[in-house]
């Protein structure tokens, strides 16, 4: 995979796009959250959201990471 991805004309690097993807993964999991009635239990909502992000991250990169081998 290069590290960069072209559209229309200008270059974007494609942590971009899995970080994009990333955001779709954590506005899934905070709402199913949220309906679920989890975010009461939680101390600093915002905290929380920030480290579910980067678990969401994370995660996509290493199942990327571990597709390509």
């Amino acid at each position: 995979m290069s590290g960069q991805f072209d559209l229309y004309g200008i270059f974007l690097p494609s942590f971009s796009a899995l970080a994009l993807l990333a955001y779709v993964v954590f506005c899934f999991f905070a709402s199913v959250l949220a309906k679920v009635g989890f975010y009461r239990l939680v101390w600093h909502r915002s905290l929380f959201n920030v480290a579910l992000y980067v678990i969401a991250l994370g995660g996509l990169s290493l199942a990327i990471q571990w597709y390509q081998r």
